[in-house]
Formats: C-alpha cells, structure tokens, sequence
C-alpha cells in the first residue's frame, strides 16, 4: 500500500512540473547547474528578451519584476522615486583669515528640500550659520549658487533661494493641516550623510511632542521622535510618510558617541508649513510678543542668584505696546541706582522662568490672544491681562 501510495504522489509531482522523469530532489539553482541539472533553474528563471521584445515585452517584464516585490518594499522604492529628486545637498564656505589673506574653505555640508517650482530651499539653520557663500546640488548632479532668504534660530529653520529653471525642481508635497502623526507609522529619511548624496533609510514614528533644546537656544515644542538613522549631513531633510508628504525636517539626534544611535528629532511639518511662508513673504518669522525688552541671560542670571528672584525680570517696556497699554514696568534707574520693577512669573498659570519659558508659552499664541501674566511687583502678586500683537522690525 506504501509503495503505491509513493507512486501516485510521485506521479502528482511529475504532472505539476514540466519535464519531471525523476522524483524531484529540490536544489538550490547554485548546486543544481553545478551538477548539470538545469530543470529546476529553468522553471524559476524569467523568460529570454528577443531583439525585438524591447517594447511590451520589457514593460510586461518589469511589472512581473514588481510582482515579485513585498507590498512595503514597493512603497518605499516608489517614495523613493518621487521624492529624492526633492531632496537637495547644500554645502557651504566660510571665511578663514590668515595672516596673510581672507580665504574661502569649505565648512560643512549638510541636506535640503525644494519647497516650491520659485526655488526656495528649505534646510536647518545650523546647516547655513556663519556662511559666507552657499551651495545647493540638485539630484540632476546640477549645482547652483544660494542666497539666504531669512531664517528662524528659535526653530532652526532656514530659506535660500537658488535661480534653477522650474522643470528641475520637484517639491515635496505637504499634508492637509489636520492631517495626524501617529506613534508606529513608517517614516523615511532621505539626506546625504557624511557626504554621501541621497541617501534612504527606513524606521518609524518613535513619540510625538517631544520637546528639544534647538540651536537657537530655546525649546523646539512637538518635535517628532524617530528610529530611522540620522546622521551627520541628514540635517534639513525631509522625514516622510508612506504616501511621500513631509512629516518634518530632520534636525539633532541623541548620542553619546557621535553616531547615531536610532533616536532622531524632526522639526514637525506645521511648524514649517507657518513660518517658511512668512520667512518668504517678509525675510523673517512672524513674531509674537508683550512689547517688553528683558535683560541679557547672563545678567538676568546673576541679578535672580543675587537677590532670589524667581522669574522673568522685564527690563522695559515699550510705548504703546500691549505691555504697556496694561501696566506693566520695566526696570527704573534714579540717582541712587537702578530698582526692579516687574517680574513675570507665569502666563495662563504656567510657571515662567527664564526666556525659553517665556518663548515657549507666547509662541503657541496668536496675535490678538489674551493672556492672564502673573507678575510680582513691590513683594506682591498681581495678574493682568495683556493682548498679544506681532513684534515689530
């Protein structure tokens, strides 16, 4: 009963593959051409291109190609695909003085994003600071002289503006301003790290909100956290989504080393999709203020350490501002010497500092908002309520 059994199971086996007059022993092509068995090879080998199958035939081709390709894996070819030519390599020079001469050497590269066909570049400002001349090298290998737009420190970003032709700029789409990050979804980097010019890695949303201490000394609020690999010359990137739209722009990584060790920030998309237009519009960020002036940190350090004050200690305040239009007062100075007027203490009953914390609380506003600043002022605590306006020039 075996016996017959193991014919008919033999038999099945030669009916399901073409030429089978053997029992099939599967090897591998490698050992199977080795030893002059090509059957097994053939049936998985892709059919031969004739001459003259240059033109169906190799499209018919390369969609089997395709078929043979993972779901993800075929996504993050097509991403790829479309958003690399968006991705740019800026470099730039900086002035070393001699004893002799004034010299250009290069300083530092890093990578960018075409944001729109006017050529407006997207990158960190760490990326561009203290330049004296730019650089920006587009996927066509193309490179064209930059000029700065403006930038924005406290969020590190900046704009440049190269004069390519617009059938060589290909933006990076945005999302829609509800769109949401989720924690677990795909995101993809595309940079050119230690020099090496558009570069791909994969990983995912690690955490959203994260807050990050960025270049310009204050808090980066709801920085995007990710484990695809960000290194040195990924800054001004684009952190992508599934579908190609920009998540956000890489900017720091947390090491110890030096290397990257699977935790990445990116400035999120909305805080690029508000200040980039107005850096474009008027060469700076909108900025939202009281109407105060505050002393320098090192001074308002060793003023709060001397005589135990906790808080933001508001040097003056300017005519016709909001601040003033409320009451406050800055520092007053007679013949006898300098005396402390108002201290912030907090805005909205959040506790306030020093300037980052001032900063941060004022930026997540609008103009014409109303705020509840808690101030002390001669040993007691009072609180007004200021409009916010955007600072002047």
């Amino acid at each position: 009963m075996k016996s017959i059994q193991y014919l008919i199971l033999s038999a099945i086996a030669c009916l399901s593959f073409a030429g089978c007059d053997a029992p099939l022993n599967r090897l591998p092509a490698e050992q199977a051409q080795a030893n002059g068995d090509t059957r097994q090879f053939e049936r998985f080998a892709l059919p031969a291109l004739s001459p003259s199958d240059t033109g169906s035939a190799q499209g018919a081709l390369k969609a089997k190609e395709r078929r043979f390709k993972l779901e993800d894996e075929q996504n993050t070819i097509d991403i790829f695909g479309a958003a690399a030519p968006g991705t740019v390599h800026v470099t730039q020079k900086q002035i070393q003085r001699t004893y002799w001469q004034a010299v250009e050497i290069p300083a530092g590269t890093g990578s960018g994003f075409i944001w729109d066909k006017s050529g407006h570049i997207v990158t960190n400002y760490h990326v561009i600071k203290n330049a004296s001349s730019l650089t920006v090298t587009l996927f066509n290998h193309k490179s064209y002289p930059a000029r700065i737009v403006g930038v924005e420190p406290k969020k590190d970003i900046a704009v440049l503006k190269i004069d390519a032709p617009a059938k060589e700029l290909t933006p990076i789409p945005l999302p829609e301003d509800n769109y949401e990050i989720a924690v677990g979804q795909k995101a993809l980097v595309i940079g050119n790290p230690y020099g090496f010019d558009h570069t791909l890695t994969t990983g995912i949303i690690s955490a959203i909100g994260r807050d990050q201490l960025g270049v310009g000394g204050v808090t980066i609020k709801d920085m995007i956290q990710t484990d695809a690999s960000i290194n040195p010359g990924n800054s001004g990137g684009p952190l992508l989504d599934s579908s190609g739209k920009l998540l956000g722009m890489n900017t720091m990584i947390f090491t110890t080393s030096g290397a990257n060790a699977g935790i990445g920030f990116a400035v999120p998309f909305m805080t690029i999709k508000r200040v980039v237009p107005q850096i474009i519009k008027t060469g700076r960020a909108q900025q939202i203020g009281l109407g105060i002036s505050l002393l320098q940190p090192s001074d308002a350090a060793y003023i709060a350490r001397a005589y135990g004050i906790k808080g933001v200690i508001i040097k003056a305040v300017a005519e016709n501002s909001p601040a003033a239009k409320a009451g406050l007062k800055g520092l007053s100075q007679n013949s006898d010497g300098v005396y402390l007027g108002d201290v912030i203490l907090s805005i909205d009953g959040k506790p306030v500092a020093n300037y980052n914390d001032l900063y941060t609380e004022l930026d997540s506003h609008n103009p014409g908002d109303k705020v509840n600043v808690k101030i002390k002022r001669d040993q007691k605590e009072i609180t007004v309520p200021v409009e916010l306006f955007i600072l002047p020039d």
